[in-house]
Formats: structure tokens, sequence, C-alpha cells
């Protein structure tokens, strides 16, 4: 208990420190700089990658592109396809005091004080089937109880200069779970720009052998989510496989391979030496957007992954084995999940007997009410969208 508070009083004292440290750099000149962070300096994905590539591509002059990335992620720091920093060090409030915009798709720490001459870009990173932010009627997050949480998610919120959305349904969403009243860009997902560019035969097979996967073999996602009351500590939360892989390997192994992908806020090591050659641990790879290119089906819960998913008109099965309990009780859903036209299971043996069924050279046409509502927008250019809109505007 004691080392605990000693832990706590020493992280207070450090972000008073660099409080003071960002007022000090506020008084140095301002450089054309953006700052990216993704899922809190673990990855170098989603969104704001896209957003990074774009700009890349389109070689602006004199404007400098900066990735924040998380101490542990030892490989990125040392990666040469971005010029990178070490989030939260001094060098990293430097640049955040110093930067013309900070783009990011999680929150960012709430000591962080936000200035008009910075824009604060929130990608965010999925269209929302569960609760978001003041929607979540009962948090279960270690660390925090729902006034507090509630209350450091409108804290950030309020600083967002803008806020990029998917589709309609997400603005509507988002206006009231993030009580935000700024600027939303329905641009579509500039991450799935990627998956649209890229959707063809040639270059699956590329992606397939550097990979190392057996492209005579059928690839099935089995991407879930996180559950709020499953967790080692704050920020860091179990993998309970309830997905029998054992079952599965029993009548798949031939034909078929499972890539897991666990949820970026999971710790736990997954091992799957048991199951090698048929189920592989892919959460550690640095992006999903290649995962999804060479998957011929997905495999989730009720994690957003199925929305860009479905994009790729494939098969996509919902295992929900504890469908009540996180509806009722853990989260809430925006939608009826059993309207989306994706079937539920809710055992392995329920999953393996629809996977039998599946013709996988047939595309899957989902309904134009499904398309309309939620994949509209998403036509390979909103990155494009969002750095006219937000960027090349300001220069």
């Amino acid at each position: 208990m004691i080392k605990k508070q000693l832990r706590k009083t020493v992280r207070k004292a450090i972000s008073f420190l660099y409080f003071i440290l960002f007022k000090l750099f506020l008084l140095l000149p301002q450089q054309n700089k953006i700052i990216f962070e993704s899922f809190h300096g673990k990855q170098f994905s989603d969104n704001p990658r896209a957003i990074y590539e774009y700009l890349q591509g389109i070689n602006v002059p004199n404007l400098k592109l900066i990735w924040a990335i998380d101490r542990r992620a030892s490989r990125l720091l040392k990666d040469n396809r971005f010029t990178s920093v070490k989030r939260l060090s001094p060098m990293w409030v430097y640049h955040m005091a110093t930067s013309k915009y900070w783009v990011t798709n999680t929150r960012l720490p709430l000591w962080i004080p936000k200035v008009a001459k910075i824009s604060y870009v929130q990608t965010w990173h999925g269209t929302p089937l569960k609760k978001l932010g003041v929607d979540i009627d009962d948090v279960k997050m270690p660390g925090t109880n729902t006034e507090n949480y509630k209350k450091g998610f409108l804290q950030d919120s309020s600083k967002w200069d803008y806020l990029i959305s998917q589709n309609v349904f997400s603005t509507e969403q988002f206006r009231r779970a993030f009580n935000y009243d700024g600027e939303i860009l329905e641009c579509g997902y500039p991450r799935n720009d990627y998956l649209i560019n890229n959707n063809n035969y040639d270059y699956i097979k590329i992606l397939k052998h550097r990979l190392g996967i057996d492209s005579n073999k059928k690839i099935i996602m089995y991407a879930p989510t996180w559950r709020d009351d499953e967790f080692i500590n704050v920020g860091h939360y179990k993998f309970n496989l309830k997905l029998e892989l054992t079952l599965l390997k029993s009548y798949l192994k031939d034909d078929f391979i499972i890539l897991i992908r666990a949820h970026y806020l999971i710790s736990e090591k997954l091992d799957l030496n048991i199951f090698e050659g048929f189920a592989i641990n892919v959460s550690e790879y640095e992006d999903i957007r290649d995962l999804y290119l060479v998957s011929d089906m997905l495999i989730t819960d009720y994690s957003s992954v199925f929305f860009d998913y479905s994009l790729l008109e494939r098969p996509i099965l919902l295992y929900a084995y504890d469908l009540e309990k996180y509806q009722h009780k853990l989260r809430g859903f925006y939608l009826d999940i059993e309207e989306l036209p994706f079937p539920i299971c809710r055992t392995t043996e329920e999953v393996l007997n629809l996977i039998k069924l599946i013709d996988f050279n047939e595309k899957v046409n989902f309904s134009q009410e499904y398309k309309e509502r939620f994949n509209a927008i998403d036509n390979g250019t909103a990155a494009k969208c969002v750095v006219e809109q937000v960027i090349l505007s300001d220069i």
C-alpha cells in the first residue's frame, strides 16, 4: 500500500514538472511540425499512420513529422521509417509544446494543457458499437470510478479542435458520448484507404509471403475486444481465450490457419506453442490493416473491427459468448447487435459449424441499409480529405 501511494506521488510530481516544462517551451517559436501518436505510443498504425503516410506521399515542404513512441516499444524507437521521440520524455514535452498539430487516436495525458495555437486532431479508432465516454452507466475499469472516468474523458475532449468520423452514425454518438460540440470531419477513416486501395490478389499474395503464411490455406482472424472487468492493473487487461482452438484444430487444421489478434490494451502473453502450424499470435504485429487483407474471414465480438473489415465484403462472425453480461452489466451497446448482418455464435461448436457452411469463393453482399449507414463515406480518399481540411488549408 505504501509503495503504491509512493508511486502515485512520484507520478504526480513528474506530471507537475512536465507541466511547468511545457509552459516554458511554449515561449519558444512554434514550428511547422506535427506530432503523431497511435494507441498511447504503442504502435505505428491506424488513422494517424494513414494521415502520416499521405503527407509523406505529397511531400509538403518544410513540414516536420514526428512520432511519439512508448519507451517499452523499443523496436519502434529504432525504426528508420519515421522520426520518433520517446513519449513522456522531456524531449516529447518540447515537441508537444512547439508543434502546430497533434494527431492521435486515443486520449492524451490530462496534465498537458491545450493552447490555441496548437490544433488537436482526434482521429479516434472506430465506429462505436459499445458505449463510450459519458454514455457508460457504470465504469468497471481499474484505477478509477464512473465519476472520475467521465470527468477525465470530458477534460480531454474539451481540448479537441477536430474529430474524425467514419459515418453519420458515429458523429451522432460522438457528439453525446464525448460532449463534443467542435468540428467533426465526416471523411471516413483514413486507415481504411489502405484496405480499399490494396484489396487485390497480387498485393495480398505479397503480404502473405511477407508474413510467412501458407497461401494455399484459408485464413481466419479472431480479433476480440477487451473486457473492462478482466484486468491485471490499470491499463493492463487479461485475455481469456474462450475460443476452443483444440476443437477447431481437430477439424480445420488441414485447410485453415487461425490468426489471433488481441486488443492493444491486453498485456498478457498468449502461448500458442501447442497449436503451431494452425494458430498464430499476431497481437504484436504493428498494424491490423495487413491482417485484414490476408484474412478470408473475421471472427470478433463487440469490437469495431467488423465495421472496417466489412468493406472487404468477406464473411464476418460474432462470437458473443458473454453477450448478456456485456450488454446489460458491463458496457452496453448503441445498436441492437442481433440486427447487424452478421451471424452470432455462443459456443465454439456453433462457430465450427458455421465455418463449414461458408463458401469462401463468394463475396458477402451486406445489406444496402448497412452499407449506407456505416460504409458509405469510406472511398479510399479519407486521408486526403482530412489533410486538405485541417493541414493544407492552414499552411
